[in-house]
């Protein structure tokens, strides 16, 4: 949806005005791309001068200046004094912190499980229905944001206790798009077309994939983004969260499927460039390379939205790669438009006036368009303008967030340790060696059954 607000003269004039404004990176007012209308009106029923708020997130580095540089006109708006922190550990921070009695008034982070057992203690305070009915109404596939915000408190019932913000987008599939026109391909609209064209660019004398799965000790763990992207193209969001929590086991034939799904692609030795046996021995750093070579090694790589970062040195997303989201099969429209990605959710971890003006920050569409016209940030929120967006690949994976009908997060990452980041990926490393799916996931499974 694109909407694009205009403020009255006053109102420009009240904000240009405002203590600190010198300091903002865009001068309220003057790019139309924003909606300054909501600073305004938030800033109307937000006046707290002299408190503060401490804020403790997962950005360092370059994602901590921009986070700051959107939290300066949340300063700006309400006279609150802002802390924010981070810590190169901070997902044991955060917990060292709760118990110790001595939480931030905010704590953002991108780990659902942390934050489960965070609420499940008392630490958390619920957000309130309203904030529910706001995601249900705001947030493109509104639901799946209720459901990753919701968690057990420690009386057991269950509450929204966080807010998701900034998000990225995994189900993504790159093409160098200069192949695909000499060749004559067109970007698949279905899952059925997709493996058309792979047999289509085998018939041509071609190789359609690039697969690498090695990653030093994490080896593997490409593979279980493939799985999570095939458990949500094949079986409903219900089936995919009960797997996560094992309520679905491994070896349940909806996952022994999701996994042959990607074994049509990877254990096919004419699909894969270095054929089934190099998948598990190419690092996943190196396997986007085949798109560039000449004639082109491959014309397909599925991987997330960082992936750009081992493209070779001056390639420029959008003209020379690009990508397509990895689509829903056309046989199972009841599924609508999955989305497998990741991101960040805040929450309030000491309940203060200051703490709750945060959290309504996050609900106005300047707090995401601020980040959006910088880098790396997308949104599911549908009143942003997408043209606030720093690019065009960044408004396309916008548009992939907005289309979507559902969203999950990366399935391992919700797993326990070894699980998540130990079995599934040494299965995945066993299955494209040679093994079947059902034993690969009869293997997982037992792991699972050892951690009773």
């Amino acid at each position: 949806m694109k909407k694009t607000f205009l403020m009255t003269v006053a109102a420009v004039a009240l904000l240009a005005g405002a203590a600190g404004a010198a300091e903002l990176k865009f001068k309220p007012g003057e790019d139309s791309k924003f909606n300054w209308a909501s600073l305004e009106e938030f800033k109307k029923s937000h006046a707290m001068a002299g408190q503060s708020v401490t804020i403790f997130g997962p950005w360092r580095g370059e994602d901590q200046a921009l986070f700051e540089s959107v939290l300066a006109y949340f300063e700006d708006a309400t006279g609150i004094d802002v802390k924010y922190s981070s810590s190169e550990n901070y997902e044991q921070q955060i917990v060292i912190d709760t118990q110790a009695g001595s939480p931030p008034d905010v704590a953002i982070l991108p780990q659902p499980g942390l934050i489960a057992d965070l609420a499940t203690k008392g630490y958390l305070v619920p957000l309130g229905e309203e904030n529910k009915d706001w995601l249900l109404q705001n947030y493109a596939a509104g639901q799946s944001w209720v459901d990753l915000s919701t968690y057990k408190g420690k009386d057991g019932k269950a509450a929204i206790y966080a807010f998701p913000y900034k998000i990225d987008v995994k189900s993504l599939i790159w093409y160098v798009p200069e192949n695909f026109e000499d060749a004559g391909y067109e970007v698949p609209k279905t899952m059925e077309e997709l493996k058309a064209l792979t047999e289509k660019i085998v018939a041509d004398g071609g190789t359609p994939w690039c697969i690498g799965l090695g990653s030093g000790g994490a080896t593997g763990w490409p593979a279980t983004d493939w799985v999570e992207d095939m458990m949500l193209r094949t079986q409903s969001a219900d089936v995919y969260d009960k797997w996560v929590s094992n309520e679905i086991k491994f070896d349940d034939p909806a996952v022994v499927g999701a996994i042959e799904e990607f074994g049509w692609f990877a254990k096919n030795d004419k699909f894969v460039d270095g054929g089934a046996a190099g998948v598990a021995s190419t690092d996943f750093r190196d396997s986007p390379k085949g798109l560039f070579a000449s004639p082109p090694k491959c014309y397909l790589h599925h991987q997330a939205s960082f992936i750009p970062s081992f493209f070779p040195e001056g390639t420029v997303v959008g003209q020379d790669a690009d990508f397509f989201y990895m689509p829903p099969y056309e046989s199972k429209k009841e599924l609508g438009n999955p989305v497998l990605g990741a991101g960040t959710l805040a929450m309030i971890t000491k309940d203060t006036p200051a703490a709750r003006a945060f959290i309504d920050f996050l609900k106005t569409p300047i707090a995401h368009e601020l980040w959006m016209a910088q880098s790396s940030f997308l949104t599911p929120y549908k009143a942003v303008n997408m043209d606030a967006y720093a690019n065009a690949p960044m408004r396309k994976q916008g548009d992939i967030l907005l289309g979507a009908t559902t969203f999950r997060f990366d399935g391992s990452d919700l797993m326990p340790g070894k699980i998540g980041a130990g079995a599934f990926w040494t299965g995945m490393v066993d299955y494209t060696g040679g093994k079947s799916a059902a034993d690969v996931a009869a293997g997982i499974q037992k792991a699972w059954d050892g951690l009773k």
